[in-house]
Order: structure tokens, then C-alpha cells, then sequence
């Protein structure tokens, strides 16, 4: 198919702050590419870059931050990834537009990418590019890198004030790129009192923390956390402890490369990135083993008031409205428990859920799940998600005591791969973006087509209003303090109060390891 394209030395051409860039017309759709918002010395907070003459090309994506451990490519196929050069100085941002009218003042979605707070990109998945939902919904998409893992999270500041957030500084590049949009987004058609942030898995971490610093204040004025909401004392160790093992581990960190932090602690940002990474994989197993904090992690402060769900909300949380919500099959399932799923009769799939818990535990799992969700393969009773939606559930309806709206909801689509398979982490992306072009396993013709729709217009209604609402989907409402009122989101979608709390009952404590169980080798005798 053939497409218009514009890319000459005056068009299009955007005036920013510090100076012009230049990116590239496709169709109705201008892109820029690796635009610079902030410079950044090692554990140092961020700073706005210096001016410049001329105009810069915004034709490439930026540098991604570099990984402490060496990327495994894995899944593809259905969750499909790029991968790019890395340097710490990453901190680039993308944008796609439909208009660089100034006075469009067009709602603008800022996209933090995942990967918990140690690893990806804004250009890891391929469904994160923002070229069809920014034609679809006339918005203002953006994406960024920023500081990652143990230059992004690392809390030195017992050792130099120079360091006094260091512990945080990844999420200083997150603040500093929301300020950059708040500057300059109306030059690329933008409404800069109209910015809604969003995130997927540690993306939506990230969401949950820009909530918690009183620096990201005014800067954006609605959230949306996908499955990126849990205890982070399941993850990232004791809350109490962590000052305490943040300069324990700086010690044996200082110590393991040779430096004496008592005469020169600022020597540490000289070593080059892949002996300090070297370094913290040789050490931080024991500190994890203990539960203890060793960085790639933000540490509560008076920049950052910490993880809500163990310190509370602030105030100013509580007048952001909110989207959160999460995948039915959310962990451990890249892999398949069995095959086929569908080709079982009602026994054999009882029997399947006897396997994994055992006959008492399992037939209270089966009358649970199927009161939840009647008419469900009970194969997905063994695959549901064990970390993200118990947290989920009290993270909203602790928020909806605030005055701004909270909604929820439960992606429940069946995939087609492998004779059918409940959705597992970040497969939900792709229909949020109108993206299931680029992930073909989530094509089914007539089916994932009209979800996709749904969801991706009710991304762009919450963006625009504050509410989510599509065409040929029932009321969302926002939840209660008492009634949590999830929207399922699958082949039928309607809304459902506290549909799943019996269920959760039961399956919290007798949840399983499903590492244990490689794909098919559940015994249907």
C-alpha cells in the first residue's frame, strides 16, 4: 500500500525549549524519534539539556539504558521484541502526532515501558509503537527511556550528598520528561493540562510511584496501571530494613571493586558499567536470599513517600482519576500447563485441576472459579494469576475513597495459540494500542478486531474525559471502597461487583508453582 511521506530540511520542523527538531510526516501521522530531555551524571539528578543552533534530527530512537543482565530473546511469538544500543545517557523520548498545531491542545498519553524497575525500553515491544492509536484516537502519544536497575535505582546517599537520590534518580528521569512535556507538548499538538500517564508490569509501577512524589505534581492529571500492582515486599525485600541494607550492600559493593568509600566515594561513578554490573550479580544473590534491599528498587524518602499500598496514598493521589487492571493468566505462563484445552471433556479437565491441587483443594477451586467465571475451560483455574490481581483489587478500592474516579478491569480474551490459552502477561498491549497487527497470535477475525476496538476507544475516551466508554460495551462504572466493579474485557464483555473475591479466598493460600509443570505433562489418567 502506498503512503505519502515528508522529510525535508524545513518540514516538519518543531521549536522545543532548548532548540528545533526535525522528524518525518507518514500519512497523517508526524514521528520524532530519540528527542533528548535531560542529561544526567551517574546517580546524579537530572538536568534540562543545554540549548542548541540549528535543527536536530529526531530520526532515530535514543540509547536504552544498559542491563545488569545479558537479555534471554524468549517468547516472540507472542510477545514480539526489538532491542537496541545502550549507553547510560538514555534519556530520549518518542512522539507521535497528528498535528503540530500549537493551538491543537490534543489529549497526550505518555507511555512508561516495562521490565520492573531493571530492564526494556520504550521500543522493547513492538506494541509500543504509537502510530495506531494516535491516528485512531487524534492523540498525542509518548514514550521514553530512562536510568534503569543500579544506576537508576541504587541508594548510595549514606556514602556523598552527592548521591542523596540516587536511590531514585530513574524515576527523577520520569519526572524530568513529564516537566519536558509539560514545556514543549503543545508544540507537537499537545495539551499539556490534559496528559495522561500509563504503564504496563514495572511501567505500572512506575505509574504507581509518579503518584507517590510531590515533584510530579500538576504534570500529569490522569493514571493507567496495567498488572503493575503489587506488594513490593514480595519483590524487592523489607521496607524497615532498607536503609540499613542499602549501606550494607554499598559497603560490599565498594569493597568488591577496590574502593575506599572513606576517601573517595564518588570514585564509584568512574567504574565502568559492566564491572559494576558484574559486580552486584556477584553480590546481590545473598542479599535477595535474605529479603533484603540491594537496589533496582526506589527507596522511600522525602522526594518519594513510597509504595502506597504499605505507606498509604498521599492526598494529591487521591484527585487523579484512575484505570487499573490486569490479565486473567498474568504469571508463569509464557509456557503451557496443557495443550488442547478445549479438546477436554468437563472430567478430564476436573482431573487436570486434581493434578495440581489435589482433590480436596481442587474441587473448592472448581465450584470458586466457575461461580466466578461460569462457563470457563477450568484449565484456567491453573494458569490464573497468583501476584497481580489480590493487589489490584485492594489498591482500588483503597484509592476510590478519594474524590477522583477509579475503574477496573480484567482482560479475560482467549488467545488462539496452541488450541487456546488464557492471557498471560503483557498480552493485553497490543489491544490497549490497536496493535494486533504487529502480534499476530492475537488474531482471531471477527473477535480480536471488535476487543481491540472496545478497549482501545476506551483508552482514548479516559484520556479525553476522564471515563472509560466504547461503543457496544455496557456502563463502566467506577469502583466503591465496598464494591469493586470490574470490567471483564473478552469475547462478551460486561461488568461484573466483587466477582472474584470467593475465589481469591480460596486460591491465595494454595496457589501454585507453576515452573514446576512444563507444557503438557499433566496426566489426563
Amino acid at each position: 500500500m502506498t503512503r505519502t511521506f515528508i522529510c525535508t530540511p524545513d518540514e516538519p520542523v518543531v521549536e522545543t525549549k532548548a532548540g528545533k527538531v526535525r522528524g518525518f510526516k507518514a500519512d497523517s501521522t508526524y514521528t520524532f524519534y530519540g528527542i533528548k530531555y535531560a542529561n544526567a551524571k551517574r546517580w546524579e539528578m537530572p538536568t534540562e539539556v543545554e540549548p542548541w543552533e540549528g535543527t536536530v534530527d529526531a530520526l532515530s530512537y535514543g540509547y536504552v539504558c544498559p542491563m545488569v543482565n545479558r537479555e534471554n530473546p524468549f517468547g516472540d511469538h507472542m510477545v514480539p521484541h526489538r532491542y537496541w544500543p545502550k549507553d547510560e545517557a538514555c534519556q530520549y523520548l518518542n512522539i507521535w502526532t497528528q498535528s503540530i498545531d500549537r493551538t491543537a491542545k490534543k489529549p497526550v498519553l505518555v507511555w512508561i515501558h516495562g521490565g520492573q524497575f531493571m530492564d526494556g525500553s520504550s521500543i522493547e515491544m513492538q506494541a509500543y509503537d504509537g502510530v495506531n492509536i494516535s491516528e485512531f484516537g487524534d492523540v498525542v502519544f509518548v514514550s521514553m527511556n530512562h536510568r534503569l536497575n543500579i544506576i537508576g535505582y541504587l541508594d548510595l546517599s549514606s556514602f556523598s550528598d552527592t548521591f542523596w537520590n540516587s536511590g531514585n534518580v530513574g524515576n527523577a528521569d520520569l519526572v524530568m520528561c513529564l516537566k519536558w512535556v509539560h514545556d514543549n507538548i503543545e508544540g507537537f499538538g499537545g495539551d499539556p493540562d490534559n496528559v495522561t500517564i500509563m504503564g504496563q508490569s514495572g511501567g505500572g509501577r512506575k505509574v504507581q510511584s509518579l503518584l507517590q512524589i510531590p515533584a510530579a505534581d500538576g504534570l500529569f492529571h490522569k493514571a493507567f496501571i496495567m498488572s503493575g500492582i503489587s506488594d513490593f515486599r514480595r519483590m524487592f525485600g523489607n521496607p524497615e530494613t532498607a536503609k540499613e541494607d542499602a549501606r550494607a550492600f554499598g559497603e560490599a559493593l565498594y569493597k568488591e571493586l577496590g574502593i575506599d568509600y572513606g576517601k573517595d566515594p564518588l570514585a564509584l561513578q568512574d567504574v565502568p558499567y559492566d564491572t559494576l554490573a558484574a559486580a552486584w550479580r556477584k553480590l546481590s544473590p545473598a542479599f535477595k536470599k535474605e529479603g533484603r534491599y540491594c537496589g533496582c528498587f526506589p527507596m522511600k524518602n522525602d522526594w518519594y513517600a513510597g509504595d502506597p499500598l504499605y505507606y498509604g496514598f498521599r492526598e494529591h493521589a487521591y484527585t487523579i482519576p484512575l484505570m487499573a487492571g490486569t490479565c486473567l493468566a498474568e504469571r508463569g505462563t509464557f509456557g503451557d500447563v496443557i495443550m488442547y484445552k478445549h479438546r477436554l471433556s468437563r472430567e478430564q479437565q476436573e482431573q487436570c485441576v486434581y493434578e495440581v491441587f489435589g482433590k480436596e483443594d481442587g474441587q473448592r477451586m472448581i465450584e470458586a472459579f466457575s461461580e466466578a467465571y461460569p462457563g470457563r475451560n477450568l484449565i484456567d483455574a491453573i494458569t490464573l494469576d497468583n501476584n497481580y490481581r489480590i493487589d489490584t483489587k485492594t489498591f482500588v478500592k483503597t484509592k476510590a475513597a478519594g474524590t477522583a474516579p477509579c475503574y477496573n478491569y480484567l482482560f479475560a480474551y482467549d488467545f488462539p495459540i496452541n488450541g487456546g490459552k488464557a492471557p498471560w502477561h503483557c498480552s493485553d498491549i497490543p489491544f490497549w494500542f490497536r496493535n494486533t497487527d504487529k502480534v499476530p497470535v492475537a488474531n482471531r477475525p471477527g473477535v480480536s478486531d471488535v476487543l481491540e476496538n472496545k478497549m482501545s476507544s476506551c483508552l482514548i475516551s479516559f484520556a479525553k474525559t476522564g471515563a472509560p466508554c466504547a461503543e457496544g460495551l455496557p456502563e463502566w462504572p467506577a469502583s466503591t471502597p465496598d464494591e469493586l466493579k470490574t470490567m471483564i474485557l473478552a469475547e462478551e464483555c460486561g461488568v461484573t461487583v466483587n466477582h472474584d473475591d470467593k475465589l481469591i479466598e480460596v486460591f491465595w493460600p494454595i496457589r501454585p508453582d507453576l515452573s514446576k509443570y512444563n507444557k503438557n505433562n499433566i496426566s489426563l489418567h
